[in-house]
């Protein structure tokens, strides 16, 4: 009895494909193209975003947009690809993009920090304050930027370390460029005894900045007194070097200023104590 019932349940099965076979062809048609589309879509973002990429640094355009750029052509075509393909499974593609657009408005609010770090990304791509290869101080941090992402930036510290900031935390505080500029400005403050002289001190200092080729002698030097001090004459000096130039001229000036000082008998400060005694009658 019950190999007759599966019997008769294959020859209904058997009926059932019979009498569907044109739906069953064209369902299986359907999720066949979907998955076509979707490999395609896949394939051809990544392609076209790789395009962009080559094609904008061929043009010079900054790694940092074109990055950007290249990342945000692959999502669109993706999405894109993703709808077609719903589309081609029966899905009302209005519908999709209505549901979408809801979607779109609730992650929107439950992602604000996400989305203000997306619309921080676009303007530090648009207006570039720092780019990738420059020295920055983001607040907190300071570092070489690695690269420029959609909600993050990547930056490589001195000693070694990976930082990532957010974008917004950027967009919201003071970004400091060191490496915008070719040139930039060195400042000394050299502390002499009070006995000492001032104009010779004053000659002296200026005499080891014109000595160093990589001080930029067209630009303003500035050698003067600028306190009296507790217990010292402190002298400032300020000279302009290349950018790259700038922490190496800094170390050799110090060692430099210090045996011409020498040299001519001219004293450092260093702390002192006067102290009177009374004898009580």
């Amino acid at each position: 009895m019950n190999e007759l019932n599966v019997v008769n349940d294959i020859h209904h099965a058997g009926n059932w494909l019979i009498r569907n076979q044109e739906l069953l062809l064209g369902y299986i048609i359907n999720l066949t193209s979907a998955f076509v589309i979707i490999i395609i879509g896949m394939f051809m973002s990544k392609v076209v975003s790789n395009g962009v990429n080559q094609v904008l640094i061929t043009r010079n355009i900054d790694a940092t947009i074109s990055g950007f750029l290249s990342a945000l052509m692959r999502y669109i075509m993706i999405t894109f690809a993703l709808i077609a393909s719903l589309g081609r499974i029966g899905v009302q593609t209005t519908s999709v993009i209505a549901i979408l657009g809801a979607a779109g408005m609730a992650i929107g609010l439950a992602l604000q920090g996400s989305l203000s770090n997306f619309a921080a990304g676009v303007l530090l791509v648009t207006f570039r304050p720092l780019k990738t290869g420059e020295y920055v101080n983001l607040g907190n941090v300071s570092g070489t930027v690695l690269n420029i992402h959609i909600f993050y930036t990547m930056l490589r510290t001195l000693d070694g370390k990976i930082v990532v900031v957010p974008n917004n935390k950027i967009i919201s505080n003071n970004i400091i460029n060191y490496s915008r500029e070719p040139s930039r400005r060195n400042e000394f403050i050299i502390s002499v005894a009070y006995n000492s002289d001032i104009d010779l001190v004053i000659k002296i200092l200026r005499q080891v900045i014109e000595q160093e080729d990589r001080v930029i002698k067209d630009k303003d030097i500035i050698v003067g007194l600028s306190e009296l001090a507790p217990s010292s004459l402190n002298f400032i000096v300020r000279c302009w070097s290349k950018n790259n130039d700038l922490n190496p001229v800094y170390w050799d000036l110090m060692a430099k200023f210090k045996k011409a000082l020498d040299k001519n008998n001219i004293n450092l400060p260093y702390p002192q104590l006067d102290v009177h005694l009374y004898k009580k009658k």
